[in-house]
């Protein structure tokens, strides 16, 4: 599995449409993060902008992953694989049950 960051452009205007459909993209989202599939996923605070950090076997698996996404139609990406990823996380340390 490879690392890529995905930068996604978004709309200028968001429309009614695009704002309702909010609610899923973060459901989408936190179960891919809850999968693995997405290590990070953040947005400009502008909202002109999401990157997101992605592990999978291939470019084209990440475009099958993005094209699930609820709001794909309105977004642009531009992927590019990384040498690779580092990070703090800010999850709670997982449990070992000796």
């Amino acid at each position: 599995m490879n690392p890529y960051m995905v930068i996604i452009k978004l709309p200028n205007e968001l429309t009614e449409e695009f704002v309702l459909l909010i609610p899923k993209q973060r459901a989408h989202i936190d179960k891919l993060m809850d999968e693995g599939k997405i290590l990070q996923y953040s947005l400009a605070a502008d909202r002109t902008y999401l990157w997101v950090t992605v592990v999978a076997e291939s470019e084209k698996q990440v475009m099958d992953l993005l094209s699930d996404f609820p709001l794909i139609s309105y977004m642009s990406p531009v992927i590019t694989e990384l040498a690779f990823h580092n990070s703090v996380s800010n999850e709670l340390p997982k449990l070992i049950m000796n």
